[in-house]
């Protein structure tokens, strides 16, 4: 299953000072990391800072807005941050601008411990290190869906009939969730079922918005139908509320992110909650096979507007927080793209949906731009005060006009 999933997906700040842990080779420099905060990121930042010393200084900051942070810091000489932990889409404004460097050299003399889908290479160049491969996928409850008498849906149409009838059952009134707050995460989810859909976001070769047809009318309808059998205050809820709601025993069928599996059937979690959690592929939508989810990638960059001390520096300590050994000692936080990984419980909807062929994140220059649109134009649909012809036409607004404005659109 390694070897599956290696191919389909190859596509507060802290300051530690002290004596260079021995594996970092790194003589002087100053290693400064933008990154999201999650388990799997909070741990190699940790490693990264094993590589500080008197002549070595290493700051992280792991934020949930490292995506809105990223390119103002990056644009200014030098940059804020020499290193910024990325993923399939917030890497591209960043390649768009030239905010960070080729990576070939820096790989050549030290990136031997790298296998070759962890280099992320476009116009013939390695821009980034990818180290872990994500995406969301099924989360179940086994005790509530054999209370119910109900198999483990492989399909969204069979998600929203297991839910009616654990609700009929009296087993839950709101057995599902989805990361659907406006903004970011709302637009993930329009995303992930717009992918299962085998449909494409734009007209071949170009620009042009291409989701006001009738699968951009299945998604949204499905959406809709899913808050049905959602708590009243699904408005609220992102991946991290997810888990909470999850962890509480209050969700039966979620579909939630790989990289937090881990702390869904962890030492962390409710033993009997974490005991009935089961893992699977995302389910599909309309009738297709493949699942209704992204697969993604998150890796690492390094800064055009640093000194190439600093770049050096920034890359042997990243190497050092993503080493075989890092990931050996944190194997089930992450489904991790390094070299002797074995897969555990906690990778097995990733896996799954790798397997079966889900989409990776397209990495269009104006994918962003489409995200952003879905972001702020489907907030009224999903709270039920517009219907769907009208929130396609709001969407496809805001994005013709941001596409304009960029040059990608005439």
């Amino acid at each position: 299953m390694k070897l599956t999933l290696k191919a389909a997906l190859a596509l507060g700040a802290t300051l530690v000072a002290g004596t260079a842990s021995a594996e970092c080779g790194i003589e002087a420099g100053s290693v400064r990391i933008l990154s999201n905060d999650f388990e799997a990121l909070r741990y190699i930042n940790d490693g990264a800072m094993d590589c500080a010393s008197d002549s070595v200084t290493v700051e992280a900051n792991a934020t949930s807005e490292h995506k809105n942070i990223q390119g103002p810091a990056l644009s200014i000489d030098p940059a804020e941050y020499t290193v910024a932990v990325i993923a399939n889409n917030s890497i591209v404004p960043l390649l768009n601008d030239g905010l960070i460097r080729p990576l070939d050299d820096l790989i050549a003399e030290y990136g031997q411990q790298l296998l070759p889908n962890q280099v992320i290479s476009t116009g013939g160049e390695a821009m980034a290190i990818a180290f872990m491969g994500n995406g969301q996928h099924l989360f179940y409850r086994k005790d509530i869906l054999d209370a119910a008498g109900l198999e483990v849906p492989t399909t969204y149409e069979e998600m929203l009939a297991a839910a009616e009838t654990i609700r009929a059952q009296g087993l839950m009134e709101t057995p599902l969730a989805a990361s659907v707050k406006p903004g970011w995460d709302l637009a993930a989810e329009f995303v992930n079922l717009y992918l299962g859909t085998g449909d494409e976001f734009f007209a071949p070769g170009s620009a042009e918005l291409a989701i006001d047809n009738d699968n951009g009318r299945l998604v949204l309808d499905t959406m809709r139908a899913m808050t049905e059998y959602m708590d009243p205050d699904y408005l609220t809820f992102d991946a991290n509320v997810l888990n909470q709601l999850w962890d509480a025993g209050q969700v039966a069928l979620m579909n939630q992110w790989g990289s937090l599996a881990g702390a869904a059937i962890g030492e962390t979690a409710d033993p009997e909650i974490a005991a009935n959690t089961g893992l699977a592929a995302t389910p599909s939508i309309g009738g297709n096979s493949i699942p209704a989810a992204a697969l993604w990638w998150d890796g690492f960059s390094i800064a055009s507007n640093i000194s190439d001390e600093d770049a050096a520096a920034s890359f042997q300590a990243m190497m050092h927080g993503i080493s075989p050994e890092a990931v050996a000692a944190n194997p089930t936080v992450a489904t991790w793209l390094v070299d002797g990984y074995a897969p555990g419980d906690a990778a097995v909807g990733v896996i799954a949906n790798a397997n079966a062929g889900a989409r990776a994140y397209p990495m269009t220059p104006y994918m962003g731009l489409l995200h952003t649109a879905l972001s702020t134009e489907l907030a009224d649909f999903i709270a039920g005060r517009e219907d769907a012809d009208q929130a396609l036409a709001d969407v496809k607004a805001a994005y013709d006009d941001a596409a304009t404005a960029a040059g990608f659109l005439q």
